[in-house]
């Protein structure tokens, strides 16, 4: 079943991308939310013209985020973390405690954007990795490292 997104969603698109979603997920999850509207050729058609409208707005947002990559670069981010024998956490760290970490740095970053691969939290100390999604076309790689207080 062909949609159009109308917000953000993650793992899934952007803003007025247009997916081939199974019936399912698109009748029982994605419309009656309001995350997205059937795609007839009349809404692609406008969506097409948005789009074009929207292309400068996108060009701003794509300098801003080679901004942040720049900065993230020569960041060396590290997590605070209370930590119990063996290496373990008491609790974990996410990608909110990321964004906290980022925010003080100076770093906007909202907490949707931010991906943890795999189990979603980190349960031990050491070095990790994380993806920020700028943008569809623009995700970032970077590491950190979690510390004790």
């Amino acid at each position: 079943m062909k949609i159009i997104l109308t917000k953000d969603v993650e793992n899934l698109g952007f803003k007025y991308d247009e997916l081939e979603v199974k019936p399912g997920y698109a009748r029982n999850y994605l419309i009656p939310k309001g995350y997205a509207i059937l795609s007839f050729p009349g809404m692609v058609k406008d969506i097409s013209e948005i789009m074009k409208h929207r292309s400068k707005k996108e060009e701003s947002i794509i300098e801003k985020s080679k901004e942040i990559e720049k900065k993230l670069k020569g960041l060396t981010l590290q997590v605070k973390a209370k930590v119990g024998q063996g290496g373990k956490l008491f609790g974990s760290v996410s990608n909110k405690d990321l964004m906290e970490v980022l925010n003080k740095k100076g770093i906007s970053i909202e907490r949707k954007l931010i991906r943890i691969p795999g189990n979603k939290i980190i349960k031990t100390i050491g070095k990790q990795h994380a993806i920020i999604r700028l943008h569809k076309e623009i995700e970032i790689d970077f590491n950190f490292e979690v510390v004790t207080y």
